[in-house]
């Protein structure tokens, strides 16, 4: 597939740039169906930008759909334990049709793990 050069619009600045044909088969080659939306000094700038904020507030983001490490610390809620009645937190809404366990109740409960024998 012969590709040519293409002027795209950055949607951050609005400044026009030129998606090189180059660009255009590493893009393909590497199985990346979009084209770029912003130009090449503002997608540094908000790759810098993302860093910082990730050295500030200690949280690591993987995109917007990941379900742990992402923007946004788990959320806990309470609960009291079935066994010994402390209070606890877990990381799911406790319906009250399972019993719940504080950590040190839920070691006792828990069999012991056994040990694949590797050959």
């Amino acid at each position: 597939m012969a590709f040519a050069d293409k002027q795209i619009s950055c949607r951050d600045c609005g400044n026009i740039f030129v998606f090189t044909a180059g660009e255009q088969e590493f893009y393909a080659n590497k199985g990346l169906m979009n084209e770029p939306t912003r130009c090449p000094s503002c997608r540094s700038a908000r790759r810098s930008s993302q860093s910082s904020l990730e050295q500030a507030d200690g949280y690591v983001r993987y995109g917007n759909f990941a379900s742990f490490g992402g923007k946004t610390p788990r959320q806990m809620h309470p609960a009291s334990c079935a066994e010994c009645g402390q209070m606890t937190e877990v990381p799911f809404v406790p319906r009250g049709e399972r019993p719940v366990y504080c950590s040190n109740c839920y070691s006792k409960l828990k069999p012991p793990r056994e040990e694949v024998a590797r050959q």
